[in-house]
């Protein structure tokens, strides 16, 4: 699902302090000029997990660009790291993970590390983006559990799976009797209407 084009325009990360890890010179050069393209200005480059984990400590960061095999294969546990030890603002920091090769398994771990998105290299501008607007947009809840911490993998909320029990504090898959009269449609039709609000 791509943007609109007019809602390009209207978004800036002027005021965002960006962490990318990446290992390779080549790559870092690519993800700046793609991060200043959207008008970010405060950025922290860092090319091994020990940097980016002294940069996490030393300053509150808005976004994480991390290159799943970056070095030598630790992206994946520096965003766990970050997720369960980084403590608070920048545990809950969003994160994009970029990977060469994409297959299912690179996938379910980048899901599982706590990352909201993978994409795949090259990086252009317009997909970035669009990552980046849908974790502005989305705002899943964040979860926290003792295998887990990140921000809740499922994009729809279809209850649980068959043959799990629900959990206590799910609805109930019944709604039951009508408790009070349905309303009429003037009254729906009120309620769907715009109005201007004064602040």
């Amino acid at each position: 699902m791509a943007l609109e084009p007019t809602s390009r325009g209207r978004f800036n990360l002027d005021k965002a302090t960006i962490l990318m890890l990446e290992g390779n010179g080549m790559g870092m050069d690519i993800l700046v000029q793609i991060v200043t393209g959207l008008g970010a200005k405060s950025l922290l480059r860092c090319q091994s997990v020990e940097e980016a984990q002294d940069a996490v400590k030393k300053a509150k960061v808005d976004l994480v660009i991390a290159d799943a095999l970056s070095p030598a294969g630790e992206g994946y546990e520096f965003v766990s790291w970050l997720r369960k030890s980084a403590g608070e603002p920048n545990c809950f920091t969003p994160v994009v993970v970029t990977a060469a090769h994409t297959p299912v398994s690179m996938v379910q771990k980048a899901r599982d590390c706590g990352a909201h998105y993978i994409v795949k290299k090259p990086l252009t501008p317009v997909v970035m983006l669009e990552r980046i607007l849908w974790i502005a947009r989305e705002a899943r809840p964040f979860i926290e559990a003792p295998t887990y911490v990140g921000p809740d993998r499922r994009h729809k909320n279809e209850g649980p799976p068959n043959g799990v029990p629900r959990r206590h504090d799910d609805l109930p898959a019944e709604v039951g009797v009508a408790q009070e009269p349905n309303m009429s449609q003037d009254e729906v039709d009120n309620l769907m209407s715009t109005r201007k609000v004064t602040l």
